[in-house]
């Protein structure tokens, strides 16, 4: 390994180990001065590095991380010295300084491990990949790599970068037989959850009522359209994975058919996959029994990747191709969004370097494909076609059940964890956008790249590759390909806002300048920075004119792509007395229909439907809609990058009963904030308010309702305060607060902010003085890297403390001390807009303030069942913002006394119980 000076870096502060063996600790324009003075630095996530001293983005440093990818594909670490250590079972460092004197010996073990895995399939590659990255990259880690395999003068190769050619091939199987119908009784998922937690196993009576409960929705189903749906909370601690696999798994067994497990986050996604390894220990035949999908945007396109690899002469492509060719090889099931991808290795890269290799824009040429075969979407739908158990989550079983079945076919049972998003799920899955963002992506679809860099074929070249040349195709192809101008092309974005004149026949940058100029005419406020909304009625002149020009150019859209869509199904139509299409040719024909349809006569008819309403006589004030729609500018940094019409549904559970619910056979969802606790006098209200965010108000048959309280002694082990003495509408005052509060615990504190600017003005005051007494303060929005890696860290790191924004509250799942203290800002109100305001006067039965409580409360509680994951967690929860009303905080779970205190008698009570 070539001598280099480690590094590692906190807010505005260096320590740099020395070749010699001086250690330094640098701050300000030194840090620059003395890493001149030395060879490329050893350290760990250089972008990140340079964000936190302030120097530009390092361009040859030593990064351990890009060392670990290359040497443990498909292996997990949190991207800091000691997350490395932790995985490499080194002891990890207590400070800074013991930091850098260990990333040698990572390094070194990185290094050995690479030649332990030198056999293994995704390692007999290595040595000549290497010797390709020293020509294509100047990659500095290439003479330690070569030297550890024992082939340092290693012929390079580009077969390397080839992962495919050592994948195996998926191989089609019988259609499966129709499910049976033999019931699972409480009685039966009791037996079945005590044969998997095994006889030394820690008695939770709650866990196996809740098993009993979950039975329920595994009873045969007895009228069509009347599922049995289970509604089942469960408070932390309860154990309620392992209660709902018990009675899923069995059923799944003795009928022959799958259960999908959906829920809200990745996150979870992986945590209920590995509880699974209790029910399928052995990997092999948790592999065959389990399944974990997700959309195909999420899983690696080896097309994508083979396209890629022509720029891979390209210095900044080389090695990020690399590191995925080489993660390729080894991953479990291709998930480049979670799964085993680390989710920092596109971080250590420029914006954008990864993005194109999932098939994000419907793309997808399915058996044209000349990976097809080894396809890992391919090999994931035909697992959970023979799996017991599929793993997915809310929005892939909405868009799944919208199309139909999509890929997977219409599952009977399913289980939602996290029930409580299913309403926001359904919001987003059946909702839709005319804007400018969409528009242009499915002109991109059609007429691909138009002569910029991107590898997009267009339509002409997709049907090609599936259905070849067919004469009958090529005048509604042509004439789709020519209406399609009408939607924005490249530069519309600065068009929409400078001024400049569209293109002649573009239609839709016509509506959207229309609607922008509506929405700065008539919104209240316009401070130039944030997201700008207006009702969409009454429509100017301008608006109505336009729209009613761009549903007209949608039409002549739509009609030569329908043609075409129907062409190719007659092709399917086999005349009597002529040979069936053999099976590649229907794959691709109907792969081709699918496109079309899916990606661009859905969305055009949602959109003509939108513009049917600009001439709608505006609704009178006080009618209930049952679509809201409204004109949208989307800012980022002060920017318009956006704008457009937007259309939800009012209530999204009457789409989700109709779609998902009514068809399948059985339903749980469960949660531990199904209802809402602050009505806890008052039952019946409490489970009506699920039932409506649950959809099971729109079903024949009444919800199963059961609730199982938490375990755990809230009393004994939480502290709540509400702080009086701190102004939360000023960043310093609670910025100080934070700081004081975080010194309090000794780290492990989590910052809940309800505005990013908020966030960013409080770290950028307590970051140094934070990681000066040896706590290092972690933020989204200002750290490179995104919210799974800063999870990630936060829970290595246990002195650590991180801020977010409230949306960041679902991805935490941290037990034990690393997290002991939550702090909001502010009362978690719903954000004010006009989707909200809808809702809160035509769903809140007649109280609209009580809406916006319900919501609130929710926020607050499920906040507080991260904080105590485990019997022996310690947790103080603080919220800032003296103006709370009491009502809010009735909703926390039982046991919680919250107090009102002054700052210095929070901070004494958190050191008090967390001993910081």
């Amino acid at each position: 390994m070539p001598e280099a000076p480690a590094l590692v870096a906190s807010h505005g502060r260096a320590t740099l180990l020395t070749p010699d063996g001086e250690v330094l600790t640098l701050t300000g324009s030194h840090i620059a001065e003395a890493l001149g003075e030395y060879a490329p630095p050893l350290l760990v996530h250089a972008p990140a590095t340079a964000r936190r001293l302030d120097l530009p983005r390092f361009l040859d440093a030593l990064d351990l991380l890009e060392l670990f990818a290359f040497a443990l594909p498909a292996r997990h670490a949190p991207p800091t010295p000691r997350g490395l250590a932790l995985v490499l079972g080194l002891p990890p460092p207590e400070d800074d300084e013991a930091a850098a004197a260990l990333l040698p010996e990572i390094a070194s073990r990185l290094l050995r491990a690479l030649a332990d895995e030198a056999s293994a399939p995704f390692g007999r590659d290595a040595a000549a990949m290497a010797a390709q990255l020293a020509q294509a990259a100047d990659w500095p880690w290439v003479p330690s790599v070569l030297a550890a395999l024992g082939q340092p003068d290693a012929r390079p190769s580009r077969d390397a970068f080839k992962p495919w050619r050592r994948l195996p091939e998926w191989e089609e199987t019988a259609p499966p037989p129709p499910p049976a119908s033999f019931e699972v009784t409480g009685a039966d998922a009791r037996r079945r959850l005590a044969e998997m937690l095994g006889t030394g196993a820690e008695q939770r009576p709650q866990q196996a009522d809740f098993a009993s409960a979950a039975a329920g929705a595994f009873a045969p189903r007895e009228a069509e359209g009347a599922p049995h749906m289970v509604l089942a909370e469960a408070g932390t601690g309860t154990g309620k994975t392992l209660g709902y696999i018990a009675p899923a798994s069995l059923w799944a067994e003795r009928n022959g058919a799958p259960v999908w497990l959906s829920t809200y986050t990745r996150n979870l996604q992986r945590q209920i996959d590995q509880e699974l390894m209790q029910l399928f220990p052995d990997p092999e035949e948790r592999r065959a029994r389990v399944a974990v999908r997700k959309g195909r945007e999420n899983y690696l396109c080896l097309l994508n990747l083979d396209e890629a690899l022509g720029q891979y002469g390209l210095r900044q492509m080389a090695l990020p191709l690399a590191l995925v060719a080489r993660w390729a090889g080894a991953t479990r099931d291709g998930d480049i969004t979670g799964g085993d991808f680390p989710g920092w290795i596109g971080e250590l890269f420029p914006p954008g370097t990864l993005y194109g290799l999932g098939d994000r824009r419907g793309e997808c040429i399915r058996s044209a494909c000349q990976h097809y075969k080894k396809c890992f979407v391919e090999h994931s739908i035909r697992r959970a076609r023979t799996a017991r158990l599929v793993v997915a989550n809310h929005a892939l079983v909405m868009v799944q059940a919208a199309l139909g079945g999509g890929e997977d076919g219409k599952p009977t049972r399913y289980v939602f964890d996290e029930g409580h998003h299913l309403f926001d799920a359904a919001d987003g899955a059946f909702s839709a956008a005319l804007s400018g963002v969409e528009a242009a992506e499915l002109r991109r679809w059609l007429l691909g790249a138009e002569g910029g860099r991107s590898r997009a074929k267009g339509l002409r070249a997709r049907i090609s590759e599936l259905a070849g040349d067919i004469p009958e195709l090529l005048e509604p192809m042509e004439a789709a390909l020519h209406a399609a101008r009408c939607l924005p092309g490249g530069g519309w974005y600065g068009r929409l806002t400078d001024g400049s004149p569209p293109p002649e026949g573009a239609t839709t940058e016509a509506f959207l300048r229309a609607a922008r100029q509506q929405i700065l005419a008539r919104a209240p406020d316009d401070d130039g920075i944030y997201t700008l909304e207006v009702d969409l009625h009454p429509v100017t002149e301008e608006v109505a004119e336009t729209g009613a020009e761009l549903a007209r150019a949608l039409r002549a859209l739509e009609q030569p792509l329908t043609l075409l869509r129907d062409r190719l199904a007659a092709k399917l139509e086999t005349p009597e007395g002529e040979d069936e299409p053999e099976v590649g040719e229907r794959i691709r024909l109907e792969t081709a229909m699918r496109g079309i349809e899916r990606r661009a006569l859905m969305p055009l008819a949602a959109w003509r439907g939108m513009l049917g309403q600009l001439d709608a006589p505006a609704r009178e004030a006080g009618t209930r809609p049952l679509m809201v729609d409204w004109l949208q500018l989307d800012r980022r940094d002060g920017r318009d990058v956006d704008a457009g019409l937007h259309r939800h549904w009012l209530d999204p559970t009457i789409p989700f009963a109709q779609t998902v619910a009514a068809p399948a056979h059985g339903l749980l969802v469960t949660s531990a904030t199904l209802t809402d606790a602050a009505k806890r006098d008052d039952p019946e209200a409490a489970w009506h308010e699920a039932e409506a965010r649950s959809g099971a108000l729109h079903l024949p048959l009444p919800a199963i309702r059961a609730a199982l309280p938490s375990p755990f002694d809230y009393a004994s082990n939480t502290r709540t305060y509400v702080v009086t003495d701190v102004d939360a509408r000023q960043p310093g005052p609670v910025a100080s607060a934070m700081q004081q509060l975080f010194l309090a615990s000794g780290g492990g504190g989590l910052g809940l902010f309800t505005a990013i600017r908020r966030l960013r003005e409080v770290q950028s005051r307590i970051g140094q003085a934070l990681e000066a007494r040896g706590i290092p303060l972690y933020a989204q929005h200002v750290d490179a890297m995104d919210n799974a890696t800063l999870v990630d860290i936060f829970r290595a790191e246990e002195n650590s403390c991180l801020l977010g924004t409230d949306a960041m509250r679902d991805g935490v799942d941290v037990p034990g001390r690393a997290l002991r203290l939550l702090v909001f800002d502010r009362v978690p109100w719903p954000r004010r807009t006009i989707l909200q305001r809808e809702r809160r006067l035509h769903l809140s039965g007649g109280d609209p303030q009580g809406y916006d409580d319900t919501h609130a409360r929710h926020k607050l509680r499920q906040a507080f069942g991260r904080l105590i994951r485990r019997a022996d967690d310690r947790g103080v929860f603080v919220l800032l913002d003296r103006a709370c009303p009491s009502r809010i905080l009735a909703g926390l779970p039982g046991g919680v006394t919250p107090q009102r205190v002054s700052l210095a008698q929070a901070v004494a009570g958190t050191r008090e119980l967390l001993g910081g």
